[in-house]
């Protein structure tokens, strides 16, 4: 593949943009610089820099993000800062996606990817691919409130009950519920129907990929094959 498509595909900009770069010496294959936008490569696992950051091709991109507070899983944020203002560029470039929506005041874990395979297998309700939530409580959780979210709680507009896949007590304010559903402000909403309140929330867990305790807030990383085959086994589970 010609460096300047590489470059496209990889989210560095249009072809012209990229070929500009590239006769600007701002490219390098393998530490030396490559002023030829038409030299041809082996895209896969290619490793080259652009102005001096090391990147590597990567057919589709998939990334975690520990989103904080305050910011909107949106292209065009109304109210608070997008999500896509803590990636690189080049990822905005090519355009990823978040993998299911995040409040602007819920944190943790957040998939985004440019493959909509990939987001369709992990947010379709077929597929029952469970999210673990740390949620905190203005008020003491009792036996009976977790036995109301194992058993559902009626929300309004929802023809059935719905319940929690699991729910957990860590402390006398913090549980940790499972959800396979993703229903408008649900967490929010089966805890008050529970008799409680929600104080804060994070997402902790999907599919079986837990957030990384050495991810801080507003950080990004790259998903290992590892990560990748745990996520589609959920999804086919």
């Amino acid at each position: 593949m010609q460096l300047d498509r590489i470059l496209q595909s990889q989210g560095f900009g249009s072809r012209k943009q990229c070929r500009a770069m590239i006769r600007h010496g701002q490219v390098a294959i393998d530490n030396a610089t490559c002023a030829d936008p038409f030299a041809e490569f082996a895209p896969e696992g290619l490793h080259f820099s652009v102005d001096g950051e090391p990147w590597q091709y990567r057919e589709h991109a998939y990334v975690m993000l520990h989103k904080p507070q305050g910011y909107e899983c949106s292209r065009a944020p109304k109210h608070h800062p997008s999500i896509f203002s803590l990636l690189p560029e080049p990822l905005v470039g090519r355009e990823v996606q978040p993998v299911g929506r995040l409040d602007e005041d819920t944190t943790g874990l957040l998939l985004l990817t440019d493959d909509g395979q990939f987001i369709h297998a992990l947010t379709s309700p077929k597929r029952k691919v469970p999210k673990v939530y740390a949620v905190s409580t203005k008020h003491p959780v009792d036996d009976a409130q977790l036995a109301t979210l194992r058993r559902g709680v009626q929300l309004h507009d929802e023809p059935a009950p719905i319940a929690a896949a699991n729910c957990e007590q860590i402390a006398e304010r913090l549980i940790h519920l499972t959800l396979i559903e993703g229903k408008y402000h649900q967490v929010k909403r089966m805890v008050a129907a529970a008799g409680n309140r929600v104080e804060a929330l994070r997402r902790i867990a999907i599919g079986g990929l837990t957030l990384p305790d050495d991810l801080a807030e507003g950080e990004w990383r790259w998903l290992e094959p590892a990560d990748l085959e745990r996520l589609w086994q959920a999804a086919d589970a």
